[in-house]
């Protein structure tokens, strides 16, 4: 689909640095889709809920602690 946008050229160029990307389509398709992953995953985040199971940074040191073999 074809569609012309107005884009600020200081943001384009910033989006097509971060993303890597050597075209403005390229940069603008990796912005789309990394939009699209994190509503997915605030979506996926508000069905599950919270937890009172979910390990700490510490538990997990802890286990990997644990379970270093020597």
């Amino acid at each position: 689909m074809k569609t012309t946008l107005d884009i600020p050229s200081d943001l384009l160029s910033e989006a097509m640095r971060l993303a890597g990307a050597k075209t403005k389509r390229a940069a603008v398709l990796a912005a789309l889709d990394d939009f699209s992953k994190r509503g997915r995953m605030r979506e996926m985040a508000m069905r599950l809920g919270n937890s009172e199971t979910f390990m700490t940074a510490v538990d997990l040191e802890t286990l990997r602690l644990q379970e270093k073999p020597e």
